[in-house]
């Protein structure tokens, strides 16, 4: 009897505590939510983020605001909003490498998927395979049987270790079987420098980054990464289509909440963020550097993110990849 009257607070608490949770996600948001981007300012990340933030701020009634941490290869920026309160009011907007990280790392201070909680895909962004005029090869088969004949001989540019386009020629060496030497720059824009100028042979630029130059006539153009033709460069086919059966990889902008954050916030962030991309004004903005609007589901998007933290696991085992 002692221990049965004993448990009745006990359970009020929990039911008051429930009680409480459910209250504050109905009323979600009374305050200003805080968007953390784990890159400096002015990248892709931060530009979609902004755009977004400023349409969801519209949408909920209360200002989204951008937090730009970056540093330790945005471990800092993820790390904060793992362990802040899971009440919606601390955001994620993070781009492709949070599901590389973990292939690299061998310890990280979070678990990219047991504690975030996926809200959203924001948008999609196709890589584009492009070589120096000098290079003999005017095709993807062409290239591979190129490679093939020079195993080591042929440098891509890559905009860092690890990053996007650092892995995406890493997938097409997995799967063609050619064996190329990485020169790292430190971001896309020097990266595209040493292309023009011949210090490299390819790069898996993004398609904003590489189009002007490839219009001009200073790079060829050979097929994009993504697993359809891209809305901002139709007239490439896919690198599937060009003779890698099955190759398939995009840059990607997504938005994550902590775990643990009440299904009925999610809910909201999520109708709110995709609300946001499917408008006509960040339509614009996203075309405009090369991306596309996507919007899926929480459940998608957690779907998603676990297949990729596979798929470059695998690349990374295979290519004996760690990070310095």
């Amino acid at each position: 009897m002692r221990n049965s009257k004993r448990g009745v607070p006990v359970l009020a608490v929990a039911v008051l505590w429930c009680w409480a949770i459910g209250a504050a996600a109905q009323q979600f948001p009374v305050r200003p939510v805080r968007l953390i981007v784990p890159q400096s300012a002015g990248g892709s990340t931060d530009v979609i983020a902004r755009v977004v933030a400023q349409r969801m701020s519209e949408g909920l009634g209360q200002p989204v605001v951008v937090d730009n941490r970056p540093g330790a290869g945005t471990l800092i920026g993820v790390e904060l909003v793992a362990n802040a309160a899971p009440d919606g009011y601390t955001l994620l907007g993070v781009a492709s490498s949070y599901t590389i990280i973990p292939a690299l790392h061998k310890k990280l201070p979070f678990d990219p998927v047991r504690d975030m909680t996926a809200v959203t895909q924001l948008a999609t962004l196709p890589h584009i395979l492009v070589v120096h005029p000098s290079v003999p090869a005017h095709s993807v088969r062409e290239l591979v049987a190129l490679a093939s004949a020079k195993p080591g001989q042929l440098n891509f540019a890559s905009s860092g270790f690890g990053t996007s386009t650092h892995m995406a020629a890493e997938l097409f060496m997995f799967m063609t079987g050619t064996r190329m030497v990485n020169v790292t720059y430190k971001g896309g824009a020097p990266a595209m420098v040493g292309m023009l100028g011949g210090q490299c042979q390819l790069n898996f630029a993004t398609i904003s980054t590489a189009i002007p130059h490839v219009r001009a006539g200073k790079l060829r153009a050979l097929a994009v990464t993504s697993d359809k033709r891209s809305v901002a460069a139709p007239e490439y086919p896919t690198l599937a289509e060009a003779g890698v059966p099955g190759y398939h990889h995009t840059s990607w902008i997504g938005l994550f909440a902590p775990a643990r954050t009440p299904r009925a916030v999610i809910v909201r962030l999520h109708a709110e963020a995709s609300a946001a991309v499917r408008s006509q004004e960040v339509k614009t903005v996203l075309i405009g550097d090369g991306l596309e609007a996507t919007g899926t589901t929480p459940g998608e998007f957690a779907a998603f993110v676990q297949a990729e933290i596979a798929k470059w696991m695998k690349v990374t085992k295979a290519a004996n990849i760690t990070a310095p």
